[in-house]
C-alpha cells in the first residue's frame, strides 16, 4: 500500500452513518459487540497467544498485550457500561432566540474522526471503538504490530456487529501497521479530526512535533507518592507497594517515593518484604541507600539524575528524602508528568495545600495514584489519560468525544 488517504477518506465518508444513529442504536450496537466479545473468549485468546508468543517475555510491555479470560470477561463489561452512559451527542448546551428575531441553539456534536495511535494494547481496540461509537463518531486505529493478530480478530468482531446495524464497517478503520504511514495520518487534515497517541513517552513526543491535526496527549506517566512526616507509616508503606506493584506496565503506577526525613528511617524498612517478592529494584538517593543498605535490601542502586522524572514502566523505583512538604511540592514540579500525584499524611492543611498546587490532572490523599481510571472513575473506559489542559484533561472518557454546534433559523432576516 502506498498511501492510507483513501482509508481515511472512507471513514469521513461512514462517519455520518454513525452520526444518523439513535442513541438508542448506538446503545443496542455496542451490547450486540459485547456478546460477541464473550463468545468469542477462546479466539480471542488464541489470536492473542500469537502477538505474545513473538514478544520477548522480559519486555515489560508483555503484560499490557496479555487477554486472558478475565480481561476479556472485563472488557464486555466495559462494552456494556458504556452502553448503559448517556449519549453526550446531541444534548442542548444553549437555547434563546436574539433580537433579530433569530432562533439560536448549541448543541453538542461528535468530534467526526477520532485518530489513536497506540502500541501493544489491544484492549485499547475496543475501548476507543465502543466509545466513539456511543458518542456518534469514527474512528481511526493505528496499534502496533506488537498486537497486531489480536487487534484485526478484535475489529473483525465490531466490523460484523456494525454490518448487522447496516452501517459501513469502514467507521471503525484498523489501519496497516508499518510505521511509515504515521506521519501520513498526522498530517490528514481534511479526514481526521483529531489524533490522540496513547503510549511511550517517545510517541507522544513524535506526535506533538508532527501533527498538524489536533492533539489530545494521553499516556505518559511519571507519578509520585509523597510521605509525609505525620502519616499513618503502615498505610503509607501498603499504599506505596500497591501503586509500584499491582500493575506496574501502565501509566499510573508509581515511578518516585519521596518520604520526609523525619520518618525515612522508619518508612523504608517496611517496604523491604513485600518488595523483595516482587525483585523491585530501587535506584535510591544518598539518604534512602544508606538505610536500605543497612536493612540488607539486595536490588539497590545509586541514583542518577535521570532516575527522578523517569517513567519506570517496569518493577523498579526510584527513593528520594526530602526535607518537608515545600522541597516535596518542588520535585514533584520539576518531574511530574502531570498525571497522577499522591501525599500521604494526616496534617489537613499541608493536604489541603498539596492539592490545590500540584499541578497534575489527578491529585491524591492517601491512597494509590493506581485509581487513575475511566472504568474506575465510573466513566465506562478511556481512551487514555490526558496530561494536558485544554479540551480533556485525566481519563478522557465519552464526555469528551464532542464538540460544538450553533443551530441558527430564521425567517428572511439579514443583515447589512
Amino acid at each position: 500500500m502506498e498511501s492510507i488517504l483513501p482509508l481515511l477518506e472512507q471513514t469521513q465518508k461512514a462517519s455520518a452513518s454513525v452520526r444518523n444513529l439513535s442513541g438508542q442504536q448506538r446503545a443496542d450496537l455496542l451490547l450486540n459487540l459485547a456478546d460477541k466479545v464473550l463468545a468469542n473468549v477462546a479466539n480471542i485468546i488464541a489470536e492473542n497467544k500469537k502477538d505474545l508468543d513473538v514478544m520477548d517475555d522480559a519486555d515489560p510491555k508483555k503484560d499490557r498485550l496479555l487477554l486472558n479470560e478475565q480481561r476479556i470477561q472485563g472488557l464486555a463489561q466495559s462494552l456494556r457500561d458504556v452502553a448503559a452512559l448517556p449519549d453526550p451527542s446531541g444534548q442542548v448546551i444553549l437555547e434563546r432566540t436574539i433580537e433579530q428575531g433569530l432562533s439560536l441553539r448549541k448543541i453538542a456534536v461528535p468530534l467526526g474522526v477520532v485518530g489513536v495511535i497506540y502500541e501493544s494494547r489491544p484492549n485499547v481496540t475496543l475501548d476507543v471503538a465502543s466509545l466513539c461509537l456511543r458518542s456518534g463518531n469514527a474512528c481511526v486505529l493505528k496499534g502496533g504490530k506488537e498486537a497486531h493478530f489480536s487487534n484485526l480478530f478484535l475489529v473483525g468482531l465490531i466490523h460484523k456487529t456494525l454490518a448487522e446495524f447496516d452501517i459501513n464497517s469502514e467507521a471503525v478503520m484498523l489501519l496497516p501497521t508499518d510505521r511509515k504511514f504515521v506521519t501520513e495520518l498526522l498530517t490528514a487534515t481534511r479526514f481526521v479530526d483529531i489524533i490522540i497517541p496513547r503510549g511511550s513517552e517517545s510517541l507522544i513526543k513524535f506526535v506533538r512535533e508532527n501533527s498538524l491535526v489536533p492533539t489530545i496527549e494521553t499516556g505518559a506517566g511519571v507519578c509520585h507518592t509523597y510521605v509525609e512526616q505525620t502519616g499513618d507509616l503502615e498505610k503509607a508503606a501498603a499504599i506505596v507497594v500497591n501503586a509500584k506493584v499491582s500493575r506496574p506496565s501502565v501509566c499510573n503506577s508509581l515511578d518516585t517515593i519521596l518520604v520526609d526525613k523525619e520518618v525515612a528511617a522508619e518508612l523504608l524498612p517496611k517496604l523491604k518484604a513485600d518488595f523483595i517478592k516482587w525483585n523491585v529494584e530501587v535506584f535510591a538517593d544518598e539518604t534512602s541507600y544508606a538505610i536500605f543498605e543497612k536493612h540488607g535490601y539486595p536490588m539497590l542502586q545509586h541514583a542518577e539524575e535521570e532516575d527522578f522524572g523517569r517513567e519506570f514502566l517496569d518493577y523498579k523505583c526510584s527513593v528520594k528524602v526530602v526535607n518537608g512538604l515545600d522541597e516535596a511540592l518542588e520535585h514533584i514540579r520539576a518531574h511530574s508528568s502531570r498525571h497522577s500525584e499522591a501525599i500521604i499524611s494526616k496534617d489537613e492543611v499541608k493536604i489541603e495545600r498539596f492539592l490545590r498546587e500540584v499541578d497534575a490532572a489527578a491529585v491524591y490523599a492517601n491512597a494509590s495514584t493506581r485509581f487513575t481510571d475511566g472504568a474506575v472513575f465510573a466513566l465506562g473506559a478511556e481512551i487514555g489519560i490526558s496530561t494536558q489542559k485544554l479540551h480533556a484533561r485525566g481519563p478522557f472518557a465519552l464526555e469528551k468525544l464532542v464538540t460544538e454546534k450553533w443551530i441558527v433559523k430564521g425567517d428572511g432576516q439579514v443583515r447589512w
